[in-house]
């Protein structure tokens, strides 16, 4: 109750001041703009001075009046404001709460083994040496074995044939009695199931000098169309 009656005492002091003062005219005639300011200062300096008059008066009758009071009507220094304590610590928690912002890392587009440098620091030539050195130790040498043997009879080597053949695919190399039709040589040939058989049973059978089936009758000795070049290039013929 003391501190409400105190603000009430302080309000009517500060509205009896402002009744004192005399209106400055809007049109402001007759002053000019150095005067003016000058009248101010002068107006500022009254009231406070009423105003610690008023408060004097006052705190003799009714006690000592903080100095917030007086900073609130223009008297004195307002003391700074204290900085609460759960204030500071929940902006430094906030603060610890954030991510830290880290510079992306960059190797300019060359791994860690490439760069000469980086090598250079963790590596020296003893550490170099012994490391060709572990992995000279697991090598393996496998031994060259003979090529195994396929059972059973593979009849003509087809292979073989095609490299010492002395001729291309369509260059007739051996004669041929004109015996056999077209039809009779797509029907013959079409109870093979690939070339390369064809061709074996063709090299069996007489071929290339002799074609008692029809499968070579234009004479290249290369029966339904049985191409040498692909073994010719993978030998490098």
């Amino acid at each position: 109750m003391a501190a409400v009656k105190k603000v009430l005492v302080i309000g009517a002091a500060i509205a009896a001041l402002s009744a004192c003062v005399q209106e400055i005219p809007d049109s402001g005639e007759g002053v000019g703009f150095g005067d003016y300011v000058t009248y101010q200062e002068q107006m500022a300096r009254q009231e406070a001075a009423l105003a610690a008059a008023a408060l004097s008066d006052q705190n003799a009758s009714t006690g000592t009046i903080s100095s917030e009071e007086l900073a609130a009507l223009g008297i004195g220094q307002a003391a700074e404001p204290t900085t609460s304590t759960s204030s500071t610590s929940a902006t430094t928690a906030e603060a610890s709460s954030e991510p830290e912002q880290t510079e992306p890392v960059s190797n300019g587009g060359i791994s860690d083994e490439q760069d000469f440098s980086a090598v250079a620091e963790r590596e020296t030539i003893e550490s170099d040496a012994a490391r060709l050195a572990a992995n000279a130790a697991q090598y393996q040498v496998a031994e060259v074995s003979a090529l195994p043997v396929r059972d059973g009879d593979e009849g003509p080597n087809i292979v073989e044939y095609a490299l010492n053949a002395p001729n291309k695919l369509g260059q007739a190399w051996y004669s041929r009695i004109q015996l056999f039709s077209q039809s009779r040589f797509e029907t013959n040939c079409a109870k093979y199931n690939t070339p390369d058989d064809a061709q074996r049973d063709f090299l069996l059978n007489g071929g290339p000098e002799r074609d008692p089936m029809g499968l070579d009758p234009d004479g290249d000795g290369f029966a339904c169309g049985w191409d040498p070049e692909p073994f010719r290039l993978a030998f490098g013929q």
